[in-house]
C-alpha cells in the first residue's frame, strides 16, 4: 500500500490495457469483493465484486463507489430455540487507507461531512473502490446514522443513502480531479449523481452521454419508488428546480420512479439476463423518453470461485481423483453442518442446497409444501437424501423470516436436513463444494438472473432449477442441469404455479437426479463436468466486464 499517495491528484494505480481506457466510476451499494470486507446483503454485492475483480485482471479504467457501512447489513445468529437472530455489530478493517480527503453535501437543505476510505487494488484484487462514510464526529448524530445499516429500514435514512451514493461519489470524483467519461450506475440507487451532473452541465445531454443504468429487478413493484416531495426536501435533485425535474424525469404524479427517471437521464441500459432484457424492455416499453436496454449477462469471477484441483481432475480426464476431490470438499463443508447443528452428514450420500436471499418470490420452502411427499423424499432409505437451507433474510422481511424459522422447525425432525446462519461469501463458497445439486426454484419470470447457480456449477454442483434468469442461457436439461419446464404462467394464478413447479420439481427429483446419482455415477460425473465446462468461459466475469466496455461504454 503506497503511504501519502495524494489521492486529490489521484491516477490508477496500475498500466491501464488500451482496450478499455474509457474512463468509467462504477456505482454499487453494496461490493462483496471477499468475506472480511462486510458491507453487502447478496447477488447485487456478489455481482459487483465479481466486476471489479475482473476491472483489474483485465485492467480496466475503473473505479468503485460504495459506501462503508459500519454495521454492514447484519450479522445472523440464533436465538435460543436456533430461530433467527438479526445482530448488528460495528465493524473495522486495517486494511482501508484514509484518503484524507473531507468534503460536505447538502443533505435536507443542511451540509453533511463525507470522510472517503480508499481500498487497494492489491488488497483484493480488485479495481480502485472508494468508500463514503458520515460516521464522523463532525457531524450530528442523525447523519451519521446514514452510513449505519445497508438498505436502512427508515425511508428518509433510504433516501439519504441514495443522495450520499450519487451525490457525494460524484462530487468525490471532482474532489480528487478524477476526469470520468462515463457514470455506470448499478441498480438506480446511486441515481443523484446524475442530478448533480445535470446541476454542473446544465445540459440534459451532456448528462446522458455520461450516464449508463443496468436494472437488476424484473417487475415494476420492486423498483425503488419514494414521495417526490420527500425526495425533493432532501436535496436529491441537487437543487435543480422542481419543474425542472418534473421535466427531465418526467414525474407528474407525486411517486418518484428512481429505475424509470434512470431509464430516462441514462444512453444506455441493460438487463441483466437475456430473459431479464426482454422482460425488462416490454416491462418499461409503455414509458415515453426511455433509452435502449441491451442484456448482458451476470457472471461470476471464474478466478475467485472455481475450486482448481476439481477442474484438473476434470481437464486430465481423471474420473477417480475428480470423485475424490468432490467427496473432499463436501467432507470440509459438512463440518460447518456438524458445527452449526449438530448434524454429521456423510460425503457418500446426495447432498442438495438451497442457498441464497430469503425472498417471497425464490419460495424457499416450496418442496415443504406437500408434506407427504417431503417426508417419503427425506426417510427414502434406496436413494438417501442430504438438503441444507442457508440465506439471509431482510431484517424487517417478517415472512421471508418466518419461512426462515419454519425451515429451522422442519429441521429438527430430520437427522440429514440443515438449516446454516451467516450466509456470507466463505459460506457460500463452502456450500457450492459441499454440494452435488444446487436448488433454484424462484416463480418465473421473478428472477433477474440467479448468479448462485453459477458458481455452484464452477464446483461442480447441478443446477436444478426453474427456468429462469440466466438458466435459459446454460441449460442443456438432462446434460448439464436439470431444469422445471416452462408452463403458460401467464395464465396461472400463483397457487397454480406454486403446485405445477412443486409437482415438476419432485418428478424430477425422484424419477431422474436421485437414480442417476446413484445408479449411473459415470452419467453423473459427465453431466458435472459438461456443467463446469459450459459455465467456466460464458459465465464468468471477465467475459461480463469486457462486454460492458464494448456494448455500453464505448
Amino acid at each position: 500500500m503506497k503511504k501519502n499517495m495524494d489521492f486529490r491528484n489521484f491516477t490508477i494505480p496500475f498500466e491501464i490495457n488500451p482496450e478499455y481506457k474509457k474512463r468509467v466510476a462504477y456505482f454499487s451499494m453494496e461490493f462483496a469483493v471477499d468475506q472480511p470486507l462486510k458491507i453487502y446483503s447478496g447477488g447485487l454485492g456478489f455481482l459487483a465484486g465479481s466486476h471489479m475483480r475482473s476491472a483489474y485482471t483485465l485492467k480496466q479504467d475503473l473505479v468503485g463507489i460504495g459506501i462503508l457501512w459500519k454495521y454492514g447489513y447484519y450479522d445472523q445468529a440464533r436465538n435460543q430455540n436456533q430461530t433467527l437472530n438479526v445482530a448488528w455489530t460495528e465493524k473495522s478493517y486495517n486494511f482501508l487507507q484514509d484518503t484524507g480527503i473531507k468534503f460536505q453535501i447538502d443533505i435536507h437543505s443542511a451540509p453533511v461531512w463525507v470522510k472517503v476510505w480508499y481500498l487497494a487494488p492489491e488488497t483484493f484484487g480488485t479495481a480502485p473502490i472508494f468508500l463514503l462514510s458520515t460516521d464522523i464526529p463532525e457531524n450530528d448524530y442523525i447523519s451519521q446514522t446514514i452510513t449505519h445499516r445497508l438498505y436502512d429500514a427508515n425511508q428518509a435514512t433510504k433516501v439519504a443513502q441514495y443522495i450520499l451514493l450519487g451525490k457525494g461519489g460524484a462530487k468525490l470524483l471532482d474532489e480528487m480531479n478524477l476526469g470520468r467519461d462515463i457514470y455506470h450506475l448499478n441498480e438506480a440507487h446511486g441515481l443523484p449523481a446524475a442530478f448533480y451532473l445535470l446541476q454542473k452541465y446544465k445540459d440534459l445531454n451532456e448528462v446522458k452521454k455520461k450516464l449508463v443504468f443496468t436494472t437488476h429487478t424484473p417487475e415494476e413493484a420492486g423498483n425503488e419508488k419514494h414521495d417526490f416531495h420527500l425526495c425533493y426536501n432532501m436535496s436529491y435533485f441537487s437543487g435543480i428546480s422542481e419543474e425542472e425535474v418534473r421535466r427531465v424525469s418526467g414525474t407528474d404524479g407525486e411517486v418518484f420512479n428512481h429505475s424509470l427517471c434512470a431509464l430516462r437521464m441514462a444512453h444506455i441500459a441493460n438487463g441483466v439476463s437475456k430473459l431479464h432484457g426482454e422482460v425488462s424492455r416490454e416491462m418499461w416499453g409503455k414509458y415515453s423518453g426511455i433509452c435502449d436496454i441491451k442484456s448482458i449477462t451476470n457472471a461470476q469471477d471464474y478466478n475467485f470461485w472455481a475450486d482448481e484441483k476439481l477442474y484438473a481432475a476434470k481437464d486430465n480426464a481423471d474420473a477417480a481423483g475428480f470423485d475424490e476431490r468432490k467427496k473432499i470438499m463436501k467432507y470440509r463443508g459438512f463440518k460447518i453442518v456438524s458445527d452449526q447443528t449438530g448434524n454429521i452428514f456423510n460425503p457418500d450420500v446426495f447432498t442438495m442446497v438451497w442457498a441464497r436471499r430469503f425472498a417471497g418470490y425464490k419460495r424457499a420452502d416450496l418442496l415443504l409444501e406437500d408434506q407427504e411427499r417431503f417426508r417419503r423424499l427425506m426417510e427414502n432409505e434406496k436413494y438417501p437424501i442430504q438438503i441444507i437451507w442457508a440465506g439471509k433474510p431482510y431484517p424487517l422481511d417478517y415472512p421471508a423470516i418466518s419461512t426462515f424459522n419454519r425451515l429451522v422447525e422442519e429441521s429438527k425432525k430430520y437427522k440429514n436436513m440443515a438449516v446454516l446462519t451467516g450466509y456470507e461469501i466463505y459460506l457460500s463458497k463452502s456450500l457450492k463444494r459441499m454440494s452435488d445439486v444446487w436448488l433454484n426454484n424462484p416463480r418465473v419470470p421473478r428472477e433477474a438472473s440467479g448468479t448462485s447457480g453459477m458458481t455452484a456449477a464452477m464446483n461442480g454442483s447441478v443446477n436444478f432449477s426453474t427456468d429462469d434468469g440466466w438458466v435459459p442461457e446454460f441449460a442443456k436439461p438432462g446434460q448439464n442441469s436439470f431444469v422445471v419446464p416452462k408452463a403458460d404462467y401467464n395464465n396461472m394464478s400463483t397457487y397454480d404455479q406454486d403446485m405445477y413447479d412443486l409437482n415438476k420439481l419432485y418428478d424430477l427429483l425422484e424419477n431422474e437426479i436421485l437414480p442417476t446419482y446413484y445408479d449411473r455415477p459415470d452419467e453423473w460425473r459427465t453431466l458435472t463436468q459438461q456443467g463446469m465446462e459450459d459455465v467456466r468461459y460464458a459465465f464468468a466475469s471477465d467475459r461480463m466486464a469486457d462486454e460492458y466496455y464494448r456494448e455500453m461504454y464505448n
